[in-house]
């Protein structure tokens, strides 16, 4: 399905990973270690990386701040968007956005409903843009983080990526 065009330039992007979870740390954050090292292995930077243990208010105030660094364009946040009492990101994060991409949750609940069946309703994964700020909010189980970056924001972070991709419209500003 992917189709890329080799004479374009590839844009390399300035990316935020941000893992919500009030049971991670540093040492055992496999999910943001995942996307860190998925961006940095297909040529962008992971210039800043957080960990907030849910409270919306303090995951508000990180990705403001990102939001608001014209170093970084891309934004991953992963954890909160799942059906339960924890759950944070969607409260914190979309009064932030300018404009919602609402066939990314469609489209990773479709892929996830191939892998875990019906339980992929119970997620509210999301995206959209702030600022001139690209923001992917995922699960925060490893899987998902990997259904998600394989099945979608790789290729569309992929400025050779034909027909169209996000990394053309965030590239460095």
């Amino acid at each position: 399905m992917s189709k890329a065009s080799a004479d374009k330039p590839r844009v390399i992007l300035n990316c935020a990973v941000l893992t919500i979870s009030d049971s991670r740390t540093a040492d055992d954050d496999t999910s943001g270690d995942y996307l860190a090292a998925s961006l940095q292995a297909d040529g962008h930077r992971c210039a800043r990386r957080a960990l907030s243990q849910g409270n919306l208010y303090q995951i508000r105030q990180i990705v403001s701040d990102w939001i608001a660094d014209e170093n970084i364009q891309i934004i991953i946040t992963n954890g909160g968007t799942g059906f339960t009492h924890q759950k944070s990101t969607a409260a914190a994060i979309t009064p932030l956005l300018d404009m919602s991409i609402a066939g990314f949750g469609e489209l990773f609940r479709h892929l996830s409903y191939l892998e875990i069946g019906t339980s992929s309703l119970q997620s509210d994964a999301f995206a959209g843009s702030a600022n001139d700020t690209l923001i992917f909010c995922v699960p925060g189980s490893t899987n998902a983080c990997k259904t998600a970056w394989e099945g979608i924001i790789r290729q569309q972070l992929d400025s050779t990526h034909r027909p169209c991709n996000f990394g053309t419209h965030y590239q460095a500003r």
